[in-house]
Formats: C-alpha cells, sequence, structure tokens
C-alpha cells in the first residue's frame, strides 16, 4: 500500500513534465512555422494589421573606372540629420540628490555644438527647432542636415544626442574631380543621373531597393527577432570605361594650357585606338567637376566635342581624297592644274589661303599646300551620289556608335539641294558640319586599312551577379580599300614631312601621318560665316606605317594665332605622350617622299 502511494505522485509528476514538454514543442513548432516557414505570409498580415514596420535597405550605384580599373565615379555613405524638436526643446536633463529635474544643457547650446560639426550657423540650427516646436509643440520630426559625410555622421553620433537620428542616404564622389568630367557627368542631389555617363548608362548603374519588415513595441524601438527581409537590395553594375586616366589627366592639363595660351573659347584632345575604335582620351576645356556642377556654366557642363557639330575644314580634303582613289575616280598618279584663285563651272569661286601660280599638283601635291582649288578639280572627277555614299559610310551623316547624351550626327544639307558653289566647297570641308569624334572615326578608318570600327566609350558594364554585358562591337564595316587607306596614309605622312608644320609636328623615331583644318564659324542668328572666327584642327595617327593611335585636336575661335598653326604644339605633346602611355614600337623605316607635282 505505501509502494502504491509512493509511485502515485512519480507518475504524477513524469505525466506533467510531458505535457509541459509536449506544450514547449508544440509552442516551438509553430514559433517556427509563424517566423521562419510562414514568415512572409505573416509579414503580410502584420502589415494589414498595422503591427509591423519597415524600412528601406538601400543599394550602392554601381562604380565607373578607368581600362585599368581606376575609380572615376563611386557611391559613399552619406546621411540626414533628423531631430525631434519636441525632446530637443527641452534640452538635455538630469536628475539632482533631490529628485529635481535640471537642464544640463539648453537646446541653444547643443544647437552650437551641432553646428560646429555640420557647418551651419549655429542660430538657423537652432531656429530649426524652435520654429518646429512654435508651429506645434508637439511636432516630432524635423530636418537638421543633408547628406552630411561619414566623418560628420561620426562626430554627431558621438555627442549622444537621444532626440537626433540619421536616416543613411546614397552620396556620389568623383576623386579625379574634373578629370573626364564631361564624359562621367554627374547625378543630382536626389542621386538621380543628369548628364554624360552616368546617365546615358543608368540601366547599368542604377540600384534596386530592398526593404525589411519588424515589429516594433510601444516605445518605437525594434522587437529582437522580428526582422524580415522580403526585399532584398540589389547594387549597380561597375561600368567600365575604354579611357586611361592617367592619359586622360595628362591632356587636360595640355588642352587647357593651349586654350589659355591661344586665346580659344574651348578646345578638345581627342585619341581613338585605331584597330578598335575606342576612346582612350577625349579631354576637353572648359570641363565640369561633378563633384560640384553648378560651379560651372550650365553651356559647359555637357561636352561639346560630341555636341557642337563644326566644319572640318582642310581635314576633309583626305576624306575626298580616299573616295576618289577608292572608287576609281582618278589614280595616285593623276594631276590636276590649279592657280590660288580660280572660277569653276556653274560660277563656283574657289581661292586657296595662298597666292600662287597655275600648278600641275599630285594629290599629294594638293593635300600637302591643302589647295582648295586643287581638290575641287580632283573632287569634280566624282559624281556626287557616289561622294554622299562614301560619307555616309565614313560615319560623317550619322551619330558616333558611342551614342552619347546630346550627341550631333553633324549637319550636311540635303545634296539635292545643292548649288556648285556648295558641291566644291564641300570637298575641302565647308557646307557640311560634323563633331570631333565623327572626325576621328573617318581618320580612324583610313589608318585602320579602310575599315571603320564603331567608336566606343565603354567597355563593358559587369553586373553584381558577374554578368558582363554592353561589350563593344568588334566588328568593323569596310569602307575603302586597304589600298585607297594605304596611299592616303602615305600622302599625309608627306604632309607631316613636306608641309609648314613639318618641324613642329616631327616625334623622333616615329613615322606621322598629319592634316590640318580651318573651318569658318557661321553666326548662330544669321547663319553667316562670321569672317574672323574659325575652328581649327590637326588630326593625324602613329606610327604610321603601322597606325596604332589616332590623335585630333581642335581649337575653338582661337585668337593669337587664327589658324591650324595654333593646334600643333598641343598635337605633338599629345601624340608623344600617347606613344609612351602604350609603349608604342617606333617605325623602322621612314617616310619615303612622294612628288608635289606632275
Amino acid at each position: 500500500m505505501t509502494t502504491s502511494l509512493t509511485r502515485s505522485p512519480r507518475r504524477r509528476t513524469v505525466i506533467a513534465l510531458g505535457v509541459v514538454l509536449v506544450v514547449l514543442i508544440a509552442f516551438v513548432v509553430r514559433l517556427v512555422d509563424i517566423q521562419v516557414v510562414n514568415a512572409r505570409e505573416h509579414v503580410d498580415d502584420s502589415l494589414a494589421m498595422g503591427m509591423q514596420d519597415s524600412r528601406t535597405i538601400y543599394g550602392s550605384r554601381g562604380s565607373i573606372v578607368d581600362e585599368n580599373g581606376v575609380t572615376l565615379a563611386a557611391s559613399v555613405n552619406r546621411y540626414d540629420v533628423d531631430i525631434d524638436p519636441k525632446l530637443a526643446a527641452q534640452g538635455l536633463t538630469d536628475r539632482d540628490d533631490s529628485g529635481n529635474v535640471e537642464v544640463t544643457q539648453t537646446w541653444s547650446q547643443i544647437a552650437a555644438q551641432i553646428a560646429g560639426i555640420t557647418g551651419q550657423d549655429p542660430a538657423d540650427v537652432e531656429k530649426i527647432v524652435t520654429d518646429a516646436v512654435a508651429a506645434n509643440p508637439d511636432s516630432r520630426w524635423a530636418n537638421v542636415a543633408k547628406r552630411v559625410s561619414t566623418e560628420q555622421y561620426r562626430a554627431l553620433a558621438a555627442l549622444g544626442l537621444p532626440f537626433l537620428s540619421f536616416p543613411p542616404q546614397a552620396g556620389r564622389i568623383y576623386p579625379d574631380g574634373a578629370v573626364a568630367g564631361n564624359l562621367v557627368g554627374f547625378v543630382g542631389s536626389d542621386g538621380e543621373p543628369l548628364a554624360g555617363l552616368e546617365s546615358a548608362d543608368n540601366a547599368c548603374l542604377a540600384s534596386q531597393n530592398g526593404k525589411v519588415v519588424f515589429q516594433q513595441g510601444r516605445d518605437g524601438n525594434v522587437l529582437p527577432g522580428t526582422e524580415v527581409e522580403t526585399e532584398p537590395a540589389v547594387d549597380g553594375g561597375t561600368l567600365k570605361l575604354t579611357i586611361d586616366r592617367d592619359l586622360q589627366w595628362y591632356l587636360s592639363q595640355l588642352i587647357a594650357e593651349q586654350v589659355q595660351n591661344t586665346g580659344s573659347l574651348r578646345g578638345t584632345i581627342t585619341v581613338v585606338e585605331a584597330k578598335t575604335g575606342k576612346i582612350r582620351a577625349l579631354a576637353e576645356y572648359p570641363t565640369v567637376d561633378p563633384n560640384d556642377p553648378t560651379s560651372t556654366p550650365a553651356d559647359d557642363r555637357g561636352s561639346a566635342a560630341f555636341g557642337n557639330p563644326n566644319e572640318p575644314g582642310s581635314t576633309m580634303k583626305a576624306i575626298t581624297a580616299a573616295i576618289g582613289l577608292d572608287s576609281g575616280a582618278f589614280t595616285a598618279d593623276t594631276t590636276v592644274t590649279a592657280s590660288g584663285s580660280e572660277t569653276l563651272p556653274g560660277d563656283a569661286r574657289v581661292s586657296d589661303s595662298f597666292s600662287h601660280g597655275a600648278n600641275n599638283y599630285t594629290l599629294t601635291g594638293v593635300l600637302i599646300d591643302s589647295s582648295n582649288v586643287g581638290i575641287s578639280k580632283f573632287g569634280e572627277m566624282i559624281p556626287l551620289d557616289t561622294r554622299v555614299s562614301y560619307l555616309e559610310k565614313f560615319g560623317l551623316t550619322q551619330q558616333t556608335g558611342v551614342d552619347f547624351p546630346g550627341e550631333s550626327s553633324g549637319i550636311m544639307r540635303d545634296p539635292a539641294q545643292w548649288d556648285k558653289q556648295t558641291f566644291y566647297n564641300t570637298t575641302f570641308g565647308q557646307g557640311i558640319s560634323v563633331t570631333v569624334p565623327q572626325l576621328a572615326g573617318a581618320y580612324q578608318t583610313i589608318a585602320n586599312g579602310g575599315v571603320r570600327m564603331p567608336l566606343s566609350l565603354v567597355e563593358g558594364c559587369t553586373a553584381a551577379d558577374g554578368t558582363v554585358t554592353d561589350v563593344p562591337d568588334a566588328q568593323g564595316t569596310r569602307v575603302v580599300s586597304e589600298a585607297a587607306a594605304r596611299q592616303v596614309s602615305l600622302m599625309l605622312e608627306n604632309v607631316a614631312t613636306q608641309g609648314t608644320l613639318a618641324k613642329q609636328v616631327e616625334i623622333p623615331g616615329y613615322r606621322v601621318a598629319i592634316k590640318t583644318g580651318t573651318g569658318e564659324k557661321t553666326d548662330p542668328q544669321t547663319g553667316a560665316y562670321k569672317g574672323d572666327a574659325y575652328f581649327t584642327t590637326m588630326i593625324g595617327f602613329a606610327p604610321a606605317d603601322d597606325p596604332q593611335y589616332v590623335v585630333e585636336v581642335n581649337l575653338d575661335e582661337p585668337r593669337t594665332v587664327k589658324s591650324s598653326a595654333a593646334t600643333a604644339p598641343a598635337f605633338q605633346k599629345a601624340l608623344t605622350q600617347v606613344l609612351k602611355t602604350y609603349r608604342v614600337i617606333p617605325s623602322g623605316t621612314t617616310t619615303p617622299e612622294l612628288p608635289k607635282f606632275g
């Protein structure tokens, strides 16, 4: 009897423990179901009942880097500084030994501390809270500052002020400032892309924000373990450019110096890899610092190289020569007789830049002396429709493959409406306007043996998952035969060796091909030529026996020297630096001399 009574309590205890264990297991199973298995469903239910809140997880905008991976644009953390006016107005308080509340720091004193970190006027910071409380004594939010740096955020957080909060915001920095600023572009204060490649390639760079939902206690604090990521954040891709940052920097300094020395309005130096069409540098002055775009006049924040077409002048003569040679209209041995000024069929009046008698010019001689009359006579051997078709093939009537924001496709009037004057003028680069990259692309075609490669500024976009897109098209288009391109290249070498600027463009050890051009500028109001305003160009490539790089220097309205000679010093320095940068092997031969006259 005693044994039975003794065992009965033990049995009840075991049963009770078993029941408790079963209940605990049920609770655990239920918690796993709520917080893990069906978490998203319950999150939606709780949100519907108003029991949860959420916050944004910010994805980072992608970086822009140069061909070597050097950062040109990157995202950084920035922080807004928000405040609870109702609490802040009370200042910081404590209790003395008797339990009485005393103010240890007034709001005015605290405002001065905050302003010392944010760089604001203390009175302005103080006024933010006093105005908010005056408007609404129960006000619980006001903004003190937007997008402060990480250093400022840390200093503010170190103050230990319970009424300050610091919601993170995405910021953008450009480590090299104005270097490539016209190309890279910039974003607005809200992070939206506004110009340049930031805008053109936003699909690559843009991030996707995510969301976390959570439960809050009555005090507003997040309840531990209740956070659920309902939408993951996705960072933007990395945009790799074709340009070389160091070369871009050097050429940026060089063109700024040349613009200032010649009193020009603006200038550009462009470098294109002959065999690929990749733009390795495109330096402009004036340029924009993307860190502070509003400090630059609005007209200078974009790319004039892509957006402002100008008459190419005598640089077009090499294109006319290539068209005629390839189409069979004439040969390298064909000659024409040209004087310093002549009236051509249709009462078209054409003059050279210098006076001379009747010369029996070879095509090479026309290019060396840059004779407008001579190239007009070669040009009239080419049927108009043939010449127009080749201009299109050279890419001079359409946008380049870069498709840069605000890019112009050039200006060419309908050839069906050309009079005889326009017919002749277009052979030497008047009556037609092209952009800087369009002309560089045409000379890239000649340097590349007659094959035009689409110009490119972007090497590719690498997404967060490693996928690479936007790779430049490696397929070129044949425009003229290799023989025709080689003949024109050799003629341009003779321009470099026999022309008036031979000594200024010489680079020891390298064969160089060049052509200069002086295009008259028109008045935007009347459309007539200004008469004393010119757009000067020097373009060429090296080593001419195996072309690797095309370099183009442009000056808009130089004043101290109003001819293409204004571009010569910058061209020689730029091409020399390009050959050094890419360690191009010198030429093993010298330029064969071709005759100027027949």
